[in-house]
């Protein structure tokens, strides 16, 4: 697909699909990492990852539905991992990528802010739902044109959860959708006229998702043997402002990743 019909399915549909974003290598290097991350929050890291396993033990959550559950060689049986790119040198890059920042500025434009650096898991056998929702129902930022791009690590199927999506549903307007984390056997929405729309996106690892921060999405259960893991990044350009609610701080500085003369960090100021 060209650049600009890449550009226009996006702006009319919400998502954009981009096969082979990752080497089978970059794959490799993921997954020896998130294997790393399972043994950092088991407590199985060495004297000189200490302090980066104290760190990620504080970013990462437990399978709600699997408590007391693990995996192979006695680790966690993971959910997910909150900002990778504070204490994992492979997602930090990562959210930089050449290719992956490319299309984001295809869709959003040069300047670039990360606002999200997360690992989503879907470990063999526990990987719970995640119910239909919009990102941006959750962030403090306005307007919600933020871009959200999830890049399969594992081949992601109908069976081990890949995502789904409501075609157009970011042209809905901000709703309402209540807890994301739901059991296996639950349904992912209870809105029946929703869930009717809902439509399955696999992907081959290695390959991304991008999507609209007001598209409607979520993913089913993980029963097979496979894990299905994403990493998860979130974009906006400057013209997004930061507005926080209920007593969060009144500024907040996140990462530069592309434009803005080279700055690394920019420190976004609620207006009062």
């Amino acid at each position: 697909m060209e650049l600009k019909a890449r550009k226009t399915f996006f702006e009319k549909e919400g998502y954009l699909v981009v096969e082979n974003l990752l080497s089978a290598k970059e794959i490799a290097e993921c997954q020896a990492e998130i294997h790393r991350l399972h043994q950092f929050a088991a407590g199985h890291e060495s004297d000189a990852d200490r302090k980066r396993a104290d760190v990620a033990r504080q970013h990462v959550q437990r399978e709600p539905f699997a408590e007391g559950e693990t995996q192979g060689d006695d680790l966690p049986v993971l959910r997910k991992a909150e900002n990778t790119r504070q204490y994992s040198d492979v997602f930090h890059n990562l959210a930089q990528h050449p290719k992956l920042i490319a299309v984001v500025q295809e869709l959003i434009g040069q300047d670039l802010l990360l606002f999200r650096s997360t690992l989503m898991f879907k470990p063999a056998f526990h990987g719970s739902s995640h119910g239909l929702h919009q990102d941006s129902a959750y962030w403090p930022m306005e307007p919600p044109n933020l871009v959200t791009v999830s890049i399969a690590l594992n081949d992601a199927t109908p069976e081990n959860g890949c995502f789904k999506v409501i075609p157009r549903s970011h042209l809905w307007g901000m709703q309402s959708w209540g807890h994301i984390a739901r059991q296996q056997d639950a349904e992912l929405t209870d809105r029946k006229e929703v869930a009717k729309q809902q439509m399955d996106v696999p992907l081959s690892a290695g390959s991304a998702l991008f999507f609209h921060s007001l598209m409607v999405h979520g993913s089913g259960p993980n029963a097979t043997p496979n894990p299905r893991n994403t990493a998860l990044y979130a974009y906006f350009s400057p013209q997004v402002r930061y507005v926080p609610q209920g007593g969060k701080p009144a500024e907040k500085t996140f990462p530069v990743v592309a434009g803005l003369g080279g700055k690394t960090e920019l420190t976004l100021v609620a207006q009062t």
